[in-house]
């Protein structure tokens, strides 16, 4: 997700050279994370089945269907319908059966009280949904296919709304549980900045759905064009509003609290956010025609690939050190738990 976004951002601010990088370690990330989800089904079933029936863990899955239409749109962008289409139609049906399994499996199955595990990880439901909504609106845009042109509008748009009642709901939720429930350094984590993310995913879903031009759609996109705007441009504003607290949050958790500045997975759910915002403030500035938005992408598409470059290097150092600490006969010491914070948003990167 993190790669792939970056990759999308360039490509929109005509940095091929970039754009192409990040697009060969997304392609190659997402063949690996799929053999290893695969593998981890397979060899570990029981623990996977935990995983979906814990509050704290579930909602990462999501991110499989986040990821896959990531890569989808970048593909789309780079001339292939056809390959976008295979993997928009396979994510769909994961975001069926996620968002109908997963609600279902954590209240019949949890004996406790849900609230104290939800936390940021749960607006990637919001992501994965507005993901969809970006990839069948892409679809309808340069398809060449007539009934995708037909009826893609629509899904899109449906599936907007969808993710914006999502959004409202749990951003709620989670308030609450920062108001009600004792935070702690280690939950404080970066999963938080997908507040910010689930809001310019939802924005760059408006504006793709803005760029659809087709006959058969021209009623309902015409009735839905001041809607679309300005919701999109009260969530890009309160995007905007959360990145100066999840500062905050930040520096509450590592120089006032000393918690370990060390690599962890959950990093790249800082990097997807901030690519996001920059994939969003272009896409809307341009759909409506707000100059201030694309001069922020403009700059902003650094910060972006800055944090891009920062979590891959701390990755790879991470990873250099534990095959050699396995090289020398000694184990390398996990970051985290292999069923919690490592599983949640692995498949970020």
């Amino acid at each position: 997700m993190a790669s792939g976004i970056v990759s999308v951002g360039a490509s929109l601010l005509h940095q091929h050279l970039l754009s192409d990088i990040t697009l060969v370690v997304t392609e190659v990330a997402f063949v690996m994370l799929v053999v290893a989800y695969a593998a981890r089904a397979i060899s570990f079933p029981d623990r996977m089945r935990q995983a979906l029936r814990n509050p704290a863990t579930a909602m990462g899955y999501f991110t499989l269907v986040a990821g896959t239409n990531v890569l989808a749109a970048r593909l789309l962008m780079a001339g292939h319908p056809l390959v976008t289409l295979i993997l928009g139609a396979a994510a769909s049906v994961l975001w069926l059966l996620l968002s109908y399994g997963l609600p279902w499996s954590i209240m019949f199955a949890a004996r406790r009280p849900v609230l104290g595990d939800i936390n940021g990880t749960w607006l990637i439901w919001v992501v994965a949904t507005q993901s969809v909504a970006i990839v069948a609106a892409g679809l309808a845009a340069t398809s060449p296919w007539p009934v995708l042109r037909d009826n893609l509008p629509i899904v899109a748009v449906v599936l907007w709304g969808v993710g914006i009642m999502l959004y409202l709901t749990l951003i709620v939720i989670i308030f609450l549980r920062l108001f009600l429930v004792e935070i702690t350094p280690k939950e404080m984590g970066p999963a938080y900045w997908i507040a910010m993310g689930a809001t310019a995913i939802s924005v760059r879903a408006a504006a793709g759905i803005l760029a659809v031009r087709h006959p058969a759609s021209a009623v309902l996109l015409a009735d839905m064009h001041p809607v679309l705007v300005g919701l999109s441009v009260i969530l890009w504003s309160f995007g905007t509003w959360w990145i100066p607290l999840l500062v905050l949050f930040g520096l509450w958790r590592y120089l006032l609290c000393h918690y370990p500045m060390a690599y962890e997975p959950r990093l790249w759910s800082v990097v997807f956010p901030l690519g996001m915002y920059t994939v969003a403030s272009l896409s809307l500035g341009r759909a409506g025609g707000f100059g201030f938005m694309v001069a922020v992408a403009r700059a902003w598409v650094w910060v972006g690939v800055a944090a891009w470059a920062a979590v891959m290097l701390a990755m790879s150092v991470a990873l250099a050190r534990a095959l050699s600490g396995h090289t020398r006969g000694r184990p390398p010491s996990p970051v985290r738990s292999a069923e919690g914070d490592e599983h949640r948003l692995s498949s970020n990167n």
